[in-house]
């Protein structure tokens, strides 16, 4: 199935519903197909190469999501921007990308103007939300243009967007996903995620990202997209109870800083169905504080960009019974089993699958992984070694079928010969009443090699003592993985998409150094 075709299923049962509103207006399904058919329309014949991307540069706005399905409507590659990264990152993903036409918010004026200038293949530049100096508005772009076609028509193994890597490590690489991809991670969804009624969901992250990916798997369902234009806390818990939101994804730095608002408590959210979180490992107790406030409505997911977000999911049902029953407690540390559609194991670093309880690196295979890297033959041969897809992430599977996350393969903190896992150490941080959020690195230490370090964010005005919070780590876990120190930050570094930026701190410890571990 195509990807266009879930969202005209959508405009087929419900043509006048909103499909997206930005709190103000909204937009039906039958006034976005329409404007799809009109830039599918103007795509082709206007000369774009299939097989070239088409990019957006918006934030959360109505016509970011018309002009995406409108590229699908062309048959185009879909190449979204964050518009949180440096505009020299976007520009580099533009060029090694060869993007030949970029649909961009009035906004972003200024850094469209740098595009412009630095990268030659792009022949066309559409403003999506009025007139702009660096290209025509999308009303004007749109005069005379039909609503007939014909499109161009994709296969299901044929590429139909671009991913992104974050490019914290080195330079991005371009993920290509398919027209099967995309249908096994909305499947995955619509198997794991059952709605009663036409789903209402709040949009606080970014849509270039895991909200975006749950707003495709909604489409089919005729749901509506509430935009946020940033994730601000009350205006998402506020928005919980204006619009009767069902579903919602946060990454767990915002659900933090939702129980952290003094008025989370004052509203009405009875109407949620899935909040989901995902892209880091949450802290138990504030899954307890969550489930108190918002109701047995939590679920994890665990992807990546190469495998479309449902490598394995911890449903509500799962979450509520754990936090019932002490004794399936340990599932609240886990990211869920493995998703419908897809394969989960351990792998040793020979290639060798390890039994339940054994670490090793955790890997996956099926329709939701990526079909590769853009022209980057020696990193798909490291992804894809042994027939499995590599997720770079440490763990190990009980013998319920859970999957444990223990950390990313490169965060392993090696302090006096013994394996530190930092997210273990986390968990334990984040039981302090005054934490809202941390990162635990290694920093060097001329007897140890690495000591821990813990970098802590407080709640407002919150009272703290290092000592006490040290004295919790070594009851909990021992002196071995307890924080030998503890860093207080106003702000914890984070990327565009809410992950705290653990590289970026470790980086200003073991700067200037010869060795980074």
């Amino acid at each position: 199935m195509q990807m266009i075709s879930f969202f005209d299923r959508g405009a087929e049962r419900f043509p006048n519903a909103d499909v997206v509103h930005d709190g103000t207006r909204g937009w039906t399904y039958a006034q976005m197909q329409l404007l799809t058919r009109r830039i599918g329309t103007a795509l082709i014949e206007s000369g774009h190469d299939a097989n070239s991307p088409v990019a957006t540069y918006v934030s959360n706005h109505p016509m970011g999501i018309i002009a995406q399905y409108g590229v699908f409507r062309a048959g185009a590659i879909w190449l979204p921007l964050n518009v949180r990264n440096r505009v020299d990152e976007n520009i580099e993903i533009l060029k090694m990308l060869g993007a030949q036409w970029l649909f961009f918010e009035r906004q972003f004026d200024k850094e469209i103007a740098r595009v412009k200038e630095a990268v030659p293949s792009l022949r066309g530049f559409v403003c999506i939300d009025g007139h702009s100096i660096n290209g025509p508005s999308l009303e004007v772009w749109l005069e005379n243009r039909g609503s007939e076609g014909p499109w161009i028509e994709k296969g299901p193994n044929d590429v139909i967007s671009f991913g992104t890597t974050s490019g914290t490590t080195g330079r991005p690489k371009g993920v290509m996903l398919t027209n099967l991809n995309w249908e096994a991670m909305i499947a995955s969804y619509q198997i794991l995620m059952r709605y009663r009624e036409r789903p209402i969901h709040l949009v606080a992250a970014p849509l270039t990202h895991a909200a975006g990916y749950l707003a495709a798997s909604m489409m089919s369902l005729g749901a509506t997209h509430i935009l946020l234009p940033k994730p601000d806390p009350f205006e998402i818990i506020s928005s919980i109870e204006r619009f009767k939101a069902t579903s919602i994804f946060l990454p767990p730095t915002l659900i933090y800083m939702l129980l952290a608002h003094p008025r989370v408590r004052e509203f009405d959210y009875s109407s949620l169905r899935y909040l989901m979180y995902g892209g880091a490992p949450m802290s138990v107790q504030k899954l307890r504080e969550a489930s108190e406030v918002f109701g047995p409505v939590l679920c994890q997911t665990f992807g990546q960009t190469e495998a479309l977000m449902v490598i394995t999911f911890l449903s509500a049902a799962e979450h509520a019974a754990a936090l019932a029953d002490p004794s399936l407690e340990a599932r609240l540390w886990s990211a869920g089993r493995a998703g419908p559609l897809g394969q989960v194991a351990i792998m040793d670093d020979d290639g060798r699958l390890l039994p339940a309880g054994k670490r090793g690196e955790i890997v996956g295979r099926g329709n939701i992984v990526m079909a590769g890297y853009f022209e980057n033959p020696q990193a798909n041969a490291e992804v894809s070694a042994h027939g499995w897809h590599h997720t770079g992430d440490i763990g190990m599977i009980d013998q319920d079928g859970y999957v444990h996350i223990v950390d990313r393969k490169k965060d392993v903190i090696i302090s006096g010969g013994f394996n530190v896992f930092p997210s273990e150490v986390e968990q334990v941080i984040w039981t302090h009443p005054s934490v809202m959020d941390c990162a635990v690195i290694g920093i060097p230490h001329e007897k140890w090699g690495e000591a821990v370090t813990a970098v802590i964010e407080l709640k407002p005005n919150a009272p703290f003592d290092e000592a006490e919070l040290i004295a919790l780590c070594k009851d909990k876990i021992g002196s071995v993985k307890a924080p030998k120190s503890v860093i207080v930050m106003e702000a914890l570094p984070r990327s565009s998409i809410g992950k705290v930026l653990k590289r970026e701190i470790r980086d200003q410890f073991w700067r200037g150094l010869r060795r980074a571990v």
